[in-house]
């Protein structure tokens, strides 16, 4: 059995991201952070929509549309359309923040029965 709490590190130089499940359609993540952002002049820009949880720990994620930045805590989630700019400014630098990320495609399948 797999737990996404188990064999979480501490001291990363970097996040670290195991991808746990993958298809042509989806995949989803485990994403690691340890006081890990990214630097001002970065943005996601992603082609595919992500649904993202934070399960432990903290973060604060800017929008390029948007002045307020978001802060998350345990169990607050969002959904992260494609190609919506947006970064991570900050995460807990004194216990180590996971995430669960759903990266996901639109499917005309799914879209005909909505």
């Amino acid at each position: 059995m797999n737990n996404l709490f188990a064999n979480v590190p501490s001291g990363m130089p970097e996040e670290l991201i195991e991808v746990l499940l993958a298809s042509r359609e989806v995949r989803i993540e485990r994403i690691v952070s340890h006081g890990h952002a990214q630097n001002e002049s970065f943005w996601y820009d992603q082609p595919w929509h992500e649904w993202v949880v934070v399960l432990q720990g903290m973060a604060r994620l800017r929008f390029e549309d948007e002045c307020p930045l978001r802060e998350m805590h345990a169990g607050d989630f969002i959904n992260i359309p494609a190609h919506r700019r947006h970064r991570v400014e900050w995460t807990t630098p004194d216990q180590p923040t996971v995430w669960l990320a759903i990266h996901y495609a639109e499917s005309r399948e799914l879209r005909a029965e909505s």
